[in-house]
C-alpha cells in the first residue's frame, strides 16, 4: 500500500513540477507594456503549431518567440516593428491577418470568386432547367391522351382549356 501511495505522489509531483515548469513570468515597465505583450502573443501564431497562438502555444519555438516579442517590447520597439520583425523571420504565417498583397490575393479573394462562379452556375443551370421543363407538358400531355385514346372503352378525357 505504501509503495502505490509512493508511485501516486512521484507521478502528480511530476505533473505538478511541468505545469510550473511552463508558466513564464515577465516584468515589465508599465501596465501598457503588459497590454502590448498579451496582446501580440494573442494576434501571432505559433509557427510549429497548426492554428494556435503564441499564448496558447507550449511549443519550444513559441516559448522564443515570446521572450524575443518581451525583449522587442522593452527595448522600446512599436507593435508593427514588431510584427514585421516576425514576419520577416517567419513569414505571413506567423499572422492571422496577412496583408494583402500578389501572393496573398487567392486566400483573400478565392472565396469570392469561387463564390460566384458557384452562382452563376447554378442561375445558369436553374434556366436551363426551367426553360426545358416548361417545354415539356405539351409533349407529356400530347402523350397522355394517345395512350388514353389506345383504350377504346374508356371515356376520353380532355383537360384542355
Amino acid at each position: 500500500m505504501n509503495s502505490v501511495r509512493a508511485c501516486l505522489f512521484l507521478v502528480i509531483s511530476i505533473i505538478a513540477f511541468n505545469t510550473l515548469a511552463s508558466i513564464e513570468i515577465y516584468e515589465f515597465e508599465s501596465d501598457e507594456d503588459e497590454r502590448r505583450y498579451q496582446s501580440l502573443i494573442t494576434e501571432l501564431r505559433c509557427p510549429k503549431c497548426q492554428n494556435q497562438n503564441l499564448s496558447g502555444s507550449n511549443a519550444e519555438i513559441a516559448k522564443d518567440l515570446k521572450k524575443r516579442v518581451y525583449k522587442l517590447i522593452s527595448q522600446g520597439k512599436s507593435d508593427t516593428e514588431i510584427v514585421d520583425y516576425l514576419v520577416e523571420r517567419y513569414g505571413d504565417f506567423v499572422t492571422y491577418r496577412p496583408p494583402v498583397k500578389p501572393s496573398t490575393w487567392l486566400l483573400w479573394f478565392g472565396p469570392f470568386i469561387l463564390f460566384s462562379f458557384v452562382g452563376i452556375f447554378l442561375l445558369w443551370r436553374t434556366r436551363r432547367v426551367n426553360k426545358e421543363a416548361s417545354n415539356k407538358p405539351d409533349v407529356d400531355r400530347e402523350k397522355l391522351q394517345q395512350i388514353l385514346s389506345s383504350y377504346p372503352g374508356e371515356t376520353k378525357r380532355t383537360d384542355d382549356k
